[in-house]
């Protein structure tokens, strides 16, 4: 008598384990680990994944279920991707069911059987429109950007080559169909050698040569670089050059990037020199051009693979590199729900997957540094700027005691006034927006608070708003003093608003582009700050990290730092890692072209230690002399932490719960609890929130430690008066 095989299957749900089913009847499908099963859950029908088949259940076969049916003939995903997310699971301690259909785009989530294989129309420029002179549609300015945009494309552009460039196209494209400039045709079933041949290549100087060298030695093998380059040294052309090799071997390559405003212009280098179909993976798209990205993806048809934290659980069957820029930031981690570490599951996907990986920073986290001490992660160093640029020299201004305008000091003034009257850019970073993070009334103390969080309301002076930052709530901005009637209503501090409104009264006629998460709301509003600045219709550039991180800007010589105290003062042992990194990228946008760059930080503490080292020595000075106190504080990552966050709408509830929990802990001499306390922002959303720290100088001794404890966690009566959570390697303490 032949037994039943039993479906081990990951079912949607915040349960950390995966549920048994027997087999469809009348199955005709092969039971394969990584195909999607129909399944009764309850009293739903849900999708699945089917993660193993075995022989034996704990369930009594009488209560077991009876799988629905089987969606696909072969898996959507590879055996080695497979690991990877299983092992996702395990190390992060979550919901088998929540973490495997991250691998899917949210139509497979549901019973929808796959798309066929993406076939879009490519559209190419007919000989009529090569001959159209562009300066003659004057008058019709979308007419000629689109025109200019497909002669770019050889072999025909694809609607996700137009969207990473233009918005609003379709429109335009139709005019231009109508005009026979252009016509659409199928894309090719199959690509030739001469697809993905380019242009001359730019010189490579000694640095990047060898970086391009040490990668292409170890194609099929897995390895981690650490490609350490200071900004403008050229990091993105050596991603070009191990790319072109890897299309050589006709193989994929992954792009990492952390946040969706570097997608475009990373994309665009890329499209520059290859001729191929790119898939696009970020937030940004609707559910359609996901599932048709994810696709050509799957299916090995593009070739390249650009995309935010989520890309890296997209299957790539032809997998040969995976590439992550910018790996120190911080948007490489989830902060909610499946708190992962895109950086560190990549590590994971280039083991299981045997390829290369290189993570690029101009200013390495860490824990990448202390892993090229340990030997586990091989260092590349691109130390000077590719090209004629330089360095920009670093100078700090000490505002103790100083005029002051707004946030911004005489000094910081007369340096703006000099390098805007040579006629170049001026970039002034403060990462707070709004106007002012505080209004306050002068007649008796009053100040606008969220009710529902410990936070002040931000002033938002041009859509006469008062906002928290915190959980979104919005209010009208309020003319008197709800608790004297008093009209002396103060703004406090300042943030981007002020600072723009400042200088457009200082600098009366000069062109000032702001750029935040306000300012660039609406469809195309960054890309149209960003032609104007590059157009240099923007003399004056004002932003928060959204203007820091990647871009290149030729004409700014100077850049300026309001505000650099909080990071030297804060209780978050990561403070000042985060402090440094963003001076030196925001450093790094200054002194890109041919003229030399100028960078002043604005600082009441400018004798810290840390800030000294940076300034003086260098990213480098400043990170071994970091980790050294790390080391001495036995702070990650010489240690390793996990972080269990409750929160309730009591305010005892929470702390109740923790507690309980670290009862439930024992005692134990390896492993130290460190708690529970309220979190630094108490409340939050309507909700009260704590959390408990658990601290382990053993990685392997921690997580033997998490199996045996949170099960016991779960078992707890009072857990089902919280919601309770736990993030492995915590990068924010809140």
């Amino acid at each position: 008598m032949s037994v039943l095989p039993i479906l081990r299957i990951a079912v949607p749900s915040p349960l950390r384990r995966c549920f048994d089913y027997f087999p469809p009847l009348h199955n005709e499908r092969a039971l394969f680990p990584g195909v999607r099963v129909r399944v009764p859950f309850g009293t739903r029908t849900i999708v699945g994944v089917l993660v193993e088949v075995v022989e034996e259940s704990s369930v009594a076969h009488p209560r077991m279920r009876r799988a629905l049916e089987v969606l696909d003939d072969t898996p959507l995903v590879s055996s080695a991707l497979l690991r990877v997310l299983n092992w996702a699971v395990a190390y992060y301690q979550h919901a088998p069911g929540e973490v495997l259909p991250s691998a899917f785009p949210t139509s497979l989530r549901r019973a929808h059987p796959p798309t066929a294989r993406v076939r879009d129309a490519r559209f190419h420029v007919t000989a009529a429109g090569m001959s159209v002179e562009l300066k003659n549609l004057v008058r019709a300015p979308r007419q000629a950007a689109l025109l200019e945009r497909l002669r770019r494309y050889p072999l025909g552009a694809a609607a996700v080559d137009l969207d990473a460039g233009i918005k609003v196209w379709r429109p335009t494209l139709a005019v231009l169909i109508e005009r026979g400039w252009v016509e659409a045709a199928a894309a090719a079933a199959t690509m030739s050698a001469t697809t993905f041949k380019t242009d001359a290549e730019p010189t490579l100087n000694s640095a990047q040569a060898e970086a391009v060298t040490q990668v292409l030695t170890v194609l099929g093998q897995f390895q981690t670089f650490l490609l350490d380059g200071v900004t403008g040294s050229g990091k993105t052309e050596v991603y070009l050059q191990l790319t072109q090799r890897v299309l050589v071997r006709r193989q994929q390559t992954l792009v990492l990037v952390p946040e969706i405003g570097l997608t475009p212009q990373l994309v665009e280098r890329f499209r520059q020199r290859f001729n191929l179909p790119i898939a696009l993976l970020h937030s940004g798209l609707t559910d359609r051009e996901r599932a048709q990205a994810w696709r050509q993806a799957q299916q090995g048809e593009a070739l390249i693979v650009v995309g935010t934290r989520s890309a890296v659980f997209t299957p790539l069957p032809k997998l040969g590199l995976i590439l992550v820029d910018e790996e120190h930031d911080l948007s490489f981690k989830q902060q909610d729900g499946f708190r992962y570490s895109a950086r560190d599951v990549a590590v994971i996907r280039a083991r299981e997957e045997r390829v290369p990986i290189v993570l690029g920073s101009a200013t390495p986290s860490l824990e990448c540094l202390y892993n090229v001490q340990q030997g586990r992660y091989r260092h590349l160093s691109l130390p000077a700027r590719a090209g004629e640029a330089t360095s920009p020299a670093l100078r700090v201004i000490d505002v103790r005691r100083q005029p002051m305008r707004g946030p911004i000091s005489r000094a910081m003034l007369d340096a703006m006034t000099h390098h805007l009257s040579a006629g170049h850019q001026v970039l002034l970073f403060l990462n707070r927006r709004g106007f002012a993070p505080t209004l306050l009334c002068h007649a008796c103390g009053w100040i606008a608070r969220c009710t529902r969080c410990d936070s002040h309301l931000t002033l938002h002076q041009n859509s006469r708003q008062l906002r928290c930052h915190h959980c979104g709530a919005e209010r009208p901005l309020v003319e008197t003093c709800p608790d004297c009637a008093s009209t002396e209503l103060r703004a406090v501090g300042a943030g981007t608003e002020r600072v723009e409104e400042i200088l457009a009264e200082l600098f009366p006629g000069v062109g000032i582009a702001r750029v935040d998460r306000d300012s660039t709301r609406r469809v195309g509003a960054l890309e149209t700050l960003f032609d104007g600045i590059h157009a240099l219709r923007y003399r004056i550039l004002i932003g928060t990290q959204m203007l820091a991180k990647g871009h290149h800007f030729p004409g700014v010589t100077l850049v300026g730092v309001l505000n650099t105290d909080q990071g030297l003062v804060s209780a978050d042992f990561r403070a000042g890692e985060r402090m440094a990194q963003l001076i030196v990228q925001v450093a790094g946008r200054a002194g890109r072209g041919e003229r030399a760059g100028e960078v002043l930080i604005q600082t009441h503490f400018p004798g810290h230690p840390l800030l000294r080292v940076l300034l003086e020595s260098g990213y480098a000075a400043f990170a071994q002399a970091a980790l050294l106190e790390r080391q001495e504080a036995r702070l990650p990552p010489y240690s390793y932490l996990a972080l269990m966050r409750a929160e309730a709408p009591q305010s005892e509830a929470p702390l109740r719960f923790l507690n309980a929990a670290k009862e439930a802990a024992g005692i134990t001499r390896s492993v130290q609890l460190l708690g529970p306390v309220p979190a630094p922002m108490e409340k939050r959303a309507g909700r009260y929130r704590a959390q408990l720290l658990v601290q382990c100088n053993n990685r392997t001794t921690l997580h033997r430690f998490l199996d045996e404890w949170l099960p016991r966690v779960e078992a707890l009566k009072v857990s089902r008066q919280v919601r309770w959570s736990l993030d492995v390697d915590p990068q924010e303490l809140y």
